[in-house]
């Protein structure tokens, strides 16, 4: 089994790059993430050569995986940030990310987290309701600066993904109607304090059918030429993110055809653009290391129990998501068992994988959870009292870890048992 060139089978043992598994489980124990730094360099260059015919410009869509050595490794190749937080804000500019190659969406920002970004010198804002319009007005105002805003226009365009994240449907919270564009650039461009030149819209993630992009662009294409008609000079547009990976081992994304469908449908506008690629440049570039604890027989199936949980992984639990699941050592052919891969939380939904055909497992034995780079540190907790898990970076034959594994002085010490008779406070 391979599942690219960076983590494979070498000598019957499964490595990142090339560093076997087995090492890093050994050095810092498991549960772990492991990360490709050579991927992460492989899926950005390779979307940045299908966007440089068109001009445009990454921002990395930090939500997806916010360690800053991940970060910085884009930074290094020239990528901005799309965040959507003051928190992923700050982790952009520790990483190497001026404040203006900073995009800030999200659907209610506060008052503090726009304050902050205008602060810091942010270079565009998403706004994403019509009060949040009024705000940053007054706010950058106050400040004496006038910022460009882009309005997140709702398409009503079903991305044909899973519902948790689809975002671009009417019903969704996200954006606002882009049938009330006109009016609501016509209320932003009589405040002051604001550029209201950009317009971004962002449908969904995972997407493989990239005729839900078409439909999506052409409407915003549609708006924009409507827009200028009124007198509504939009020179920017912030297309989001959203291409998938292949979990199952579908065919990957054609980048070129992405790339084309832009070109059509709004690369006649003569608007600089802007993509915010997430998913598709880390995901595939991280796995989860567990190790076996038990293994039991049941009516059916075989539960293999291991150190890795819901709360290190929650997008089986959340989205009902595959991951590729292979042992450490290389199997033989024989002895496959149908398996159910799950954790030591007291969840019946703390699985990784259901009904599985599976090498047969035994305690001790490691395992690899793939494609977890997007959304999966970036999504733990410490729920049932489980430290955050470390990760680890790999380059060639070197690895550091990025991320210590949390102790439990750490965890318990950020709890505070009140005193009654002391004041408040």
């Amino acid at each position: 089994m391979t599942t690219n060139a960076e983590i494979a089978y070498r000598g019957g043992m499964l490595h990142c790059e090339d560093v076997a598994l087995q090492l890093i489980a050994q050095e810092i124990g498991t549960p772990v993430y492991v990360y490709s730094a050579s991927m992460l360099e492989q899926r950005y260059r390779a979307f940045a050569a299908a966007i440089e015919p068109l001009g445009g410009r990454i921002c990395y869509a930090v939500k997806a995986n916010p360690n800053q050595a991940v970060i910085a490794t884009f930074a290094a190749l020239g990528a901005g940030a799309d965040v959507v937080s003051e928190g992923e804000f700050r982790r952009a500019v520790a990483a190497g990310i001026a404040p203006d190659r900073i995009v800030f969406s999200g659907v209610a920002k506060t008052e503090r987290e726009l304050a902050y970004a205008l602060d810091a010198g942010i270079e565009q804002i998403n706004v994403e309701s019509e009060s949040e319009i009024g705000l940053i007005s007054a706010l950058a105002t106050a400040r004496g600066r006038t910022v460009r805003i882009a309005v997140r226009l709702n398409p009503d365009v079903d991305a044909r993904t899973h519902p948790k994240i689809t975002t671009g449907k009417a019903e969704n919270k996200f954006g606002l109607a882009i049938d009330r564009a006109l009016a609501i650039y016509r209320h932003a461009a009589a405040l002051p304090g604001l550029d209201p030149s950009a317009a971004a819209l962002h449908i969904g993630s995972q997407l493989l059918d990239f005729e839900p992009f078409e439909a999506a662009f052409r409407r915003l294409a549609d708006c924009v030429l409507m827009l200028r008609e009124h007198g509504i000079d939009i020179r920017h547009l912030d297309l989001g993110g959203g291409i998938g990976i292949p979990y199952h081992g579908e065919a990957p994304p054609d980048l070129a055809r992405y790339a084309d469908i832009v070109r059509r449908t709004v690369g006649g506008l003569g608007c600089s653009l802007t993509f915010e690629p997430g998913r598709m440049l880390v995901a595939e570039a991280g796995l989860l290391l567990s190790r076996v604890v038990v293994v039991k027989q049941g009516a059916e199936r075989v539960s293999v129990i291991q150190d890795g949980a819901m709360n290190d992984l929650i997008r089986p639990t959340l989205y009902e998501a595959y991951h590729p699941i292979y042992p450490v050592i290389e199997p033989g052919q024989d002895d496959h068992v149908m398996s159910d891969v799950v954790g030591p939380i007291c969840e019946s939904g703390d699985y990784f994988a259901t009904a599985r055909e599976l090498p047969r497992l035994r305690p001790g034995d490691l395992l690899a959870i793939l494609c977890a780079g997007a959304y999966g540190a970036a999504m733990s907790s410490t729920y049932n009292s489980r430290p955050l898990v470390p990760e680890v970076m790999v380059r060639g034959s070197a690895w550091h870890i990025i991320r210590p594994r949390q102790t439990y002085d750490d965890l318990i010490g950020l709890d505070r048992v009140p005193h009654w008779g002391d004041p408040v406070g």
